[in-house]
């Protein structure tokens, strides 16, 4: 991208003296997708990406246009100080250090030197090592994306970063004729094609089918209050969903998050810990500087049960009166909005024997079929993937349909355990119609008195 860099900051040039501030993101990519059902290729889509925006301020409002033609860009500069120009607003930038930085993802296998064909090799070797037994029908996902991408504003930054993701989901539906039960997994990351090649794709695969055929003889689920272990996907998906997004500035500027006003203050058991790192290089959400050219690094949002910070824009930071947290975030062609990146629990000491050894009749909770929260109210609702009965400290018959729900700083504050294990999963979460690649995770982790409903 480097060859944009003196057109952009000739615009930038001709158009600060209009406007309080001006910020321009380009990006340049290839993208390859593919869908395989029942081992047969459903589509194949392949892109390239070019597109530039502009951002100003002015006035306290934002002004904001888009194009995939650089020779639009005086045109579109315009475009966004007649937006700025037409409204008046109330943001103000909280302050952020001038970066100049080039940033390269870590790539082995670039994802362009393999063949369509290889990969299509790969999605036929997973339905394979999954069609066994009861199972009726099988979806595999793959998609990379490659991407060069610039930033520059007028206070004087110019980052290039260049980004690969690779990722690889597969769906499995056993049948029995009465019901349908299913099983999912994905794999990913931001580095090139060996994220696949250093995966054991039979075994990957197989699992998950095995977990679909398993589910049909499970016993449906009791329902009332018990001690639980949730598992590290569904650990990841309860601090995503109940407590990451509670934590977005912006949410607690529109009054829709349980935790406004609550900085400072126990929200949850003292041996909880709470983190959200885009700078996790091992993590699907992982970016080294956001869509505002703030630097990522570790946030931690929980400190031994208490609620020590935000995630913030620096918009959001700067009516909240703090900094930026590197968390904006957004496609070349959106306005940035605050988004979560690697979101966790951070691991303990116990292993998982010890979590369940002193529960006599409880539930153990793996995985995650989805699920609802409303951030304003503090309650949730998620369903498990899989479930088993413990019982006198041991894992007994496994259990269907089970779902978790409660409210969000109750349930927080009932953590009573956390494994030494960890894991981060790999999904994207949507958010004002924007979808971005995260992370979220952490150990094992003991809950008491927590809500389970069942089928029963």
């Amino acid at each position: 991208m480097e060859e944009y860099i003196d057109l952009c900051q000739k615009v930038i040039s001709k158009t600060i003296p209009k406007v309080d501030y001006i910020d321009i993101r380009a990006g340049k990519g290839n993208s390859t997708g593919l869908i395989m059902k029942d081992g047969n290729i459903d589509e194949i889509n392949t892109g390239n990406q070019l597109g530039v925006r502009i951002r100003v301020l002015n006035n306290g409002a934002w002004g904001f246009a888009y194009t995939n033609d650089f020779s639009k860009l005086d045109e579109i500069a315009e475009t966004s100080i007649k937006l700025s120009n037409s409204l008046k607003g109330e943001v103000e930038l909280a302050e952020s250090p001038v970066v100049k930085d080039k940033v390269k993802t870590d790539v082995k296998i670039p994802v362009s030197d393999v063949s369509i064909e290889e990969k299509k090799e790969v999605l036929l070797e997973a339905n394979k090592a999954a069609d066994f037994g009861e199972i009726a029908s099988i979806t595999v996902n793959y998609s990379d994306n490659e991407s060069n991408s610039l930033f520059l504003n007028s206070e004087g930054s110019i980052i290039e970063q260049q980004t690969t993701t690779t990722s690889m989901s597969l769906n499995s539906a056993a049948s029995n004729g009465e019901m349908i039960q299913f099983g999912h997994g994905s794999i990913g990351g931001v580095k090139g094609f060996e994220v696949i090649e250093n995966e054991d794709i039979e075994k990957f695969a197989r699992e998950i089918s095995e977990k679909a055929i398993r589910l049909l003889s499970a016993e449906a689920a009791p329902s009332g209050q018990f001690p639980i272990i949730a598992d590290n996907l569904l650990t990841g998906v309860f601090i995503h969903e109940a407590l990451g997004h509670a934590v977005e500035g912006d949410l607690i500027l529109q009054n829709d998050s349980i935790l406004k006003g609550k900085l400072g203050e126990r929200i949850a058991s003292d041996i909880v810990n709470i983190f959200d790192d885009a700078s996790l290089k091992d993590g699907f959400g992982y970016y080294a500087y956001d869509a505002e050219g703030v630097k990522t690094k570790p946030n931690q949002l929980v400190k031994d049960g208490k609620l020590v910070s935000l995630l913030n824009s620096r918009e959001s930071a700067g009516k909240l009166g703090m900094e930026s947290s590197g968390n904006a975030r957004s496609s070349i062609s959106d306005q940035p909005i605050v988004r979560m990146s690697n979101t966790y629990l951070q691991p303990g000491d116990m292993t998982f024997d010890e979590l369940i050894e002193d529960i006599k009749d409880g539930i153990y909770l793996k995985g995650s079929r989805g699920g609802q929260v409303d951030t304003g109210k503090g309650i949730f609702q998620f369903n498990a993937a899989e479930a088993y009965k413990i019982e006198n400290g041991e894992l007994t018959n496994t259990l269907r349909d089970v779902s978790l729900s409660g409210n969000i700083l109750e349930t927080l504050k009932n953590v009573d355990g956390v494994g030494k294990d960890f894991k981060l999963s790999v999904g994207y979460c949507g958010k004002g119609g924007q979808t971005a690649p995260v992370g979220d995770g952490g150990p094992h982790t003991k809950i008491l008195n927590a809500l389970v409903g069942g089928s029963q």
